[in-house]
């Protein structure tokens, strides 16, 4: 019986962490392949019983390519989601800001690929008109701006690791309104309205994985109620998603600082999808930063 190969395609900005992608899959047990003619893509990704083939692709894609055209690459995804298994062929877009990926160039003293005797940030600004198509087609974005390499190895480890079992993945990150909305959200819940224990000497220095901390916020009268009403909406959601094909989802819960409330909500909501037999990861994106500041 033929099998299917597993492909993902990575793409995305120049210095975003395409080659530490590509490395990462590879460690886990796919065949990367760089740099892939798109010419050759759908021939790869063709079904057959060819027992040579892998069971797993990563390939990378970035405007250096041969033949890279960023509406042809368009298509080919999705005449290929078209004919093959849903969620067989994942497209993961890396972006990362413009001034961290300039200070990138900078430290290795590399060229941006389309600015070889310009200003690096004419090569971004090109890059991402270029390769806008491929942002809003991809079905997974992951923000590398503050990621160091060893988490965008975890994260994918976590995502594409080839022991997962079929279904919905879920991941869960408590983040800081302070320095924006992860990139890759679907769903994003406020916690800000909730008692914020930063107000409290005692717990200040603590966060919402410490149990003085989540017994201030559980007093709250108004946190069941919150809780429960987006474990109701996910109730309804998640299997939705899952019969649209959809194989990861990242639910977002924010709070001003990003080291009390939205921890605790973050931590709670684990665990309650968890014990519903969901596979979850949890993350805390900003529990570990302005620890000092006035208002968390």
């Amino acid at each position: 019986m033929a099998t299917s190969t597993r492909i993902v395609v990575i793409t995305g900005m120049s210095g975003a962490g395409r080659s530490t992608a590509l490395k990462a899959l590879e460690d886990i047990g796919y065949e990367a392949v760089d740099n892939l003619p798109l010419s050759l893509l759908e021939n790869i990704a063709a079904h057959d019983s060819d027992n040579a083939r892998p069971s797993a692709l990563a390939i990378g894609i970035d405007i250096r390519t041969r033949d890279f055209d960023a509406a042809g690459f368009v298509e080919t995804l999705d005449r290929l989601s078209a004919s093959g298994d849903r969620g067989r062929i994942v497209s993961v877009f890396l972006d990362c800001g413009d001034d961290e990926l300039a200070r990138r160039f900078t430290e290795t003293r590399r060229r941006h690929p389309l600015a070889a005797d310009r200003p690096v940030a004419d090569g971004l600004r090109l890059e991402r008109s270029l390769l806008a198509p491929l942002l809003e087609r991809a079905d997974i974005v992951i923000d590398t701006s503050l990621t160091a390499p060893g988490a965008l190895k975890d994260e994918l480890h976590r995502r594409f690791g080839l022991d997962h079992t079929p279904g919905l993945a879920l991941m869960v990150v408590s983040f800081s309104y302070r320095h924006g909305l992860p990139r890759d959200a679907d769903l994003v819940f406020d916690a800000r309205f909730l008692v914020n224990p930063h107000y409290d000497p005692v717990l200040r220095g603590k966060t919402g994985r410490d149990p003085e901390v989540g017994a201030a916020i559980v007093a709250d009268p108004d946190f069941g109620a919150f809780l429960d009403g987006i474990l109701t909406m996910l109730a309804v959601l998640l299997p939705r998603y899952e019969k649209e094909g959809k194989s990861y989802l990242t639910i977002a819960v924010g709070c001003t600082g990003g080291r009390h409330r939205s921890v605790y909500v973050a931590e709670q909501l684990s665990e309650r999808l968890a014990s519903k037999g969901r596979r979850v990861h949890l993350t805390h994106r900003d529990i570990g930063r302005d620890a000092n500041r006035d208002l968390q």
